[in-house]
């Protein structure tokens, strides 16, 4: 059965395979999107890895602050995996379908990644201002158990949390014709497929992402606030500049990533549009991942000092 399969329920038809039309309207330029894609992905990936496979060589960056950074690239990459290979191989082919295990799969892996990055950010946060407000106690209170325990708390939360609501997202019935105007499972789209009345499950899903998404954002920006309130009271401009230099990349990758995250899962129902649904989707699933190794490696005077010594090491090696 080509195109999305059901089977016959009482007097319903229900999916047993979605079918993505996001981009069925731009069939000439799929293979341009294709090599776009591709490209940022590829580099995403790379750009990812490269911070990885630095801070593992350099004895300067094994610090906490560089240990969550590690756990954000590797989710990074993990996330942007979770969906692009399927839309690349969507955007080269005719039959764009998924089944509905396939697709629990999918939302299973992207939800709990993303949550498990909010939380991630949020450790983030308060790393940065234990280092600020409390510079003296910083490696007692950051010390290696209290970062382990921070980054599997991120981890728990996302993958229990996640697992609950994406499992109870699909025990609804799905049926029509199985068409999802998407080009991957993001909730709100799946939940659309529903043929039951889903008013209660939407409430839900939008308490989880403000209890979820919003405590760890409160988090931050209260941490922020008292990070702010400390640098104000450095005497010296050059103190302050180096004090704020320490957070200006996290600042940016909370704020790319709480963005698309606030519009997409927190915007009233009626708001919501297949094309500022695909489009934010971009955001968060492709841009974002693709610009935080930028943004940590120009930035990030540690790092792109780091990336310098060994790109040199790596050069001399290969003239000797």
């Amino acid at each position: 059965m080509s195109g999305s399969e059901s089977v016959m329920s009482g007097n319903q038809s229900l999916c047993t395979r979605f079918t993505f039309v996001a981009f069925s309207s731009l069939a000439e330029l799929q293979p341009v999107l294709f090599v776009v894609f591709l490209i940022i992905y590829l580099f995403t990936l790379g750009g990812n890895l490269i911070i990885i496979c630095l801070i593992w060589v350099t004895p300067s960056l094994h610090m906490p602050m560089y240990f969550f950074l590690v756990n954000l690239s590797f989710l990074e990459m993990s996330y942007i995996t979770s969906v692009v290979p399927q839309m690349l191989v969507h955007l080269l082919v005719d039959n764009k379908t998924i089944s509905v295990g396939g697709c629990a799969a999918q939302m299973y892996v992207f939800t709990i990644l993303g949550l498990t990055e909010c939380c991630l950010l949020a450790a983030m946060a308060y790393d940065r201002f234990v280092a600020i407000c409390y510079p003296l106690h910083y490696t007692l209170l950051m010390g290696p158990h209290v970062c382990l325990k921070l980054a599997a708390a991120s981890w728990t939360t996302g993958v229990v949390v996640e697992s609950v609501q994406t499992t109870w997202i699909f025990t609804l019935p799905f049926c029509g014709t199985g068409k999802i105007q998407h080009f991957f499972c993001d909730i709100m789209p799946v939940v659309k497929m529903a043929c039951v009345d889903t008013s209660h499950n939407e409430i839900v899903i939008f308490a989880v992402s403000v209890l979820f998404i919003m405590s760890p954002c409160f988090l931050i920006l209260c941490s922020y606030v008292q990070i702010f309130i400390t640098i104000l009271t450095i005497p010296s401009a050059a103190g302050r500049r180096k004090a704020f230099s320490t957070c200006s990349s996290h600042i940016l990758v909370v704020s790319l990533f709480y963005g698309t995250a606030l519009f997409t899962y927190l915007q009233p129902k009626t708001a919501h549009t297949p094309e500022t649904d695909k489009a934010t989707a971009l955001m968060y699933t492709v841009v974002t991942p693709a610009l935080n190794p930028v943004i940590y490696t120009l930035r990030n005077k540690d790092v792109k000092e780091a990336f310098q010594r060994v790109t040199q090491r790596i050069l001399l090696r290969q003239i000797a």
